[in-house]
């Protein structure tokens, strides 16, 4: 199984001949190991579970809609070639090479640590809202039980004159028409003025009393996450076999019973008319490569940490494109179940439907459980679509808990694998007590502030480092050799054209445009004073700051003159390459014991038997490097 640091590492190295059988066993000295996946699904179902999230139920339809409709499909597949597949591939390719979380990974170039540090603090601040928004759910969840929902009707204690009912609304249109255009409705008062109780409020900055309903969710919801992950990959690799398939499921049932409404044409009709006009808009090809990025979930290190526990030469080029394939159906499909459905609610109120469309917590706490009260059986359809978002949110939220405890515990790998169970408990704790501060009444100001700055150009800048690391520093040959010893093949035209250039310009242009268009955080009609805004973009810079405190700190550990600190700290480290014994072939061999034996291939297929296709891979990449160090030769 895969420990981060070959045993051998810690003892003085021994040519092999001299090593006798006993004087291998070095077993105490070894960091327990990091185990595996145990299933051959598990990997492939992570990785789904991690990609399909809230987002593509809540922000990819309407972004959809927004931007030219079926025709946003044109930029949504463009840019998931040029910047989603690659960059993915990259990720799990580093992560299934190294075995090692994505702190651990910077051994390929000590200099740029800080962007695993970065990583880690993007991942750790997402971490904390992503679980109040599922504590969220979990409260419409158990409000669902019940045979009459409570947001249903005007008329409770929290409802305020403004509140219209849209069963008076069907009544009204019959008989003489009723102006909604200053009404509310009953699902928006019960989120905003009961769950939230945000009328507590003034502001942000005032964010008053704890609501122990949410409380009391949000902890749940920390339980079960730290009960799935309790034995890492093991437990939550099971647990995504539900997970990652139900919301198939119950997706599928809310799709049939979305279309089989009256009205609901209507709506996907609004969803998916191509205006193709749009296309020359800037704006949708941001839009565009945006939802990859976000919804694909590079650069959190969740597909790295997953990637790591997988044996070497498992098959990730077939997995990286089952999953972004499947993370955009799903996302088209989506899009079909919200938008049949809020057509049929444009038809009921007798509205456009543009009025009823919106994105985010918007959609999935007001409008869709408005338009579940017009349904028959209310409560089974609205039980069934908040256990989706459940299961949805479950599984990414598992993938930044297992980044952030894989992270710390491949740096300290004595101290903490003993203690994984102890070490994630103590995260979970500190995370929930972080998160405390959105389940009080204003807590959502601070929802919002973190939803929009903590992944922003941070998580952006983290990304486009990684590629020009990997790329310029480690150098692309090198890289290209690691995947082709590790799957068989190397990586064709398509994919270096993309790492070297269209992948980190894109991802520039993303980052620019973003500065640009900066626009300051609201909710509603509220305006967020000028302490948050600095508050919040401090968190994005705090993320990209980690890079040169990394540098720095890199520099110090080497000898010499500044120039000779930088090329000393951007090489590779001696141990890294793969971590099992037996897959460090090739120029690998070099930083193993036994290395100082005249043909380290040669003892290696001896010690280990036989030439397997992968040992023939390993060496033609030998031939490979010696007719590049003879063109060099004979070129100087």
């Amino acid at each position: 199984l895969p420990s981060p640091i070959p045993c051998s590492l810690t003892q003085p190295v021994t040519p092999e001949l001299l090593v006798s059988p006993s004087s291998q066993d070095l077993g105490s000295e070894c960091p327990e190991d990091r185990g595996n996946w145990t299933g051959r699904l598990d990997f492939l179902l992570s990785c789904i579970g991690y990609c399909v999230g809230l987002g593509n139920v809540w922000r990819f339809p309407y972004r959809a809609y927004t931007n030219g409709g079926g025709a946003f499909l044109v930029p949504y597949f463009i840019m998931l070639a040029i910047c989603g597949i690659p960059i993915f591939f990259m990720e799990l390719s580093l992560g299934q090479f190294s075995s090692l979380g994505p702190l651990a990974v910077w051994k390929i170039s000590p200099l740029f640590k800080g962007v695993g540090m970065g990583t880690i603090l993007i991942v750790s601040l997402v971490a904390i809202y992503y679980n109040m928004i599922i504590a969220y759910v979990l409260f419409y969840l158990f409000a669902s039980l019940t045979s009459d929902l409570p947001w249903q009707h005007c008329g409770n204690w929290w409802n305020t004159d403004l509140c219209l009912d849209h069963h008076v609304i069907k009544a009204g249109n019959a008989t003489f028409p009723i102006n909604i255009t200053n009404t509310v409705s009953p699902s928006e008062e019960y989120w905003s003025r009961y769950v939230l109780h945000i009328q507590g409020s003034s502001g942000i900055g005032d964010p008053g009393r704890i609501r122990w309903n949410l409380c009391l969710c949000l902890l749940l919801s920390w339980t079960i996450v730290y009960l799935c992950i309790l034995k890492g990959v093991k437990s939550s690799g099971k647990v995504v076999y539900f997970t990652a398939t139900f919301p198939y499921l119950i997706l599928v049932m809310l799709l049939i019973r979305g279309v089989t409404l009256e009205g609901a044409w209507k709506g996907i009709q609004f969803y998916l008319t191509p205006q193709f006009d749009h296309l020359l808009s800037s704006k949708v090809w941001i839009e565009a490569a945006l939802q990859i990025f976000y919804s694909l979930g590079v650069g959190f290190g969740g597909l790295l940490t997953f990637a790591s526990y997988n044996t070497f030469h498992q098959n990730i080029y077939r997995d990286t494109f089952i999953v972004t394939l499947g993370n955009a159906i799903t996302s088209i499909l989506a899009g079909f179940a919200i938008f049949s459905v809020l057509g049929y609610m444009s038809q009921e109120l007798g509205v456009p439907v543009n009025q009823v469309a919106k994105a985010g917590p918007g959609l999935a706490f007001v409008v869709y459980p408005q338009a579940m009260t017009m349904l028959p059986l209310s409560p089974f359809w609205s039980f069934l679509f908040f256990f989706m978002l459940l299961t949805l949110g479950l599984d990414s939220q598992f993938a930044f808990m297992e980044t952030i405890v894989t992270a710390v515990t491949d740096e300290f790998p004595y101290y903490l694998r003993p203690k994984k169970a102890s070490f994630s408990a103590v995260i979970c704790i500190a995370l929930f007590l972080m998160g405390l501060i959105l389940t009080t009444e204003g807590g959502m100001y601070w929802l919002v502030l973190l939803d929009d700055y903590s992944a922003g150009f941070g998580l952006m800048v983290v990304v486009i480092t990684t590629c020009l690391v990997v790329t310029r520093v480690y150098g692309m040959k090198r890289f290209c050799r690691d995947v082709h010893m590790m799957l068989g093949f190397k990586p064709g035209p398509y994919f270096r054209a993309c790492w070297m250039v269209l992948s980190p310009a894109t991802m520039m242009a993303l980052l620019v445009y973003n500065i640009i268009k900066y626009q300051p955080s609201e909710y509603g009609s509220y305006r967020f004073p000028t302490w948050a805004e600095v508050l919040g973009i401090l968190m994005g810079v705090l993320s990209c700051l980690m890079i040169p405190v990394g540098m720095v700190v890199a520099m110090l550990q080497e000898e010499g003159t500044l120039w000779e600190r930088v090329q000393q700290a951007s090489r590779p480290t001696m141990d890294w390459g793969p971590s099992l014994e037996e897959n460090r072939t090739g120029m690998y061999v070099a930083s193993l014991a036994g290395s100082q034996s005249p043909k380290p291939l040669m003892v290696h297929m001896r010690k280990y038997g036989g030439i397997t296709s992968y040992e023939n891979t390993a060496i033609e990449v030998d031939r490979e490097m010696e007719e590049e160090e003879e063109e060099e030769e004979s070129m100087m």
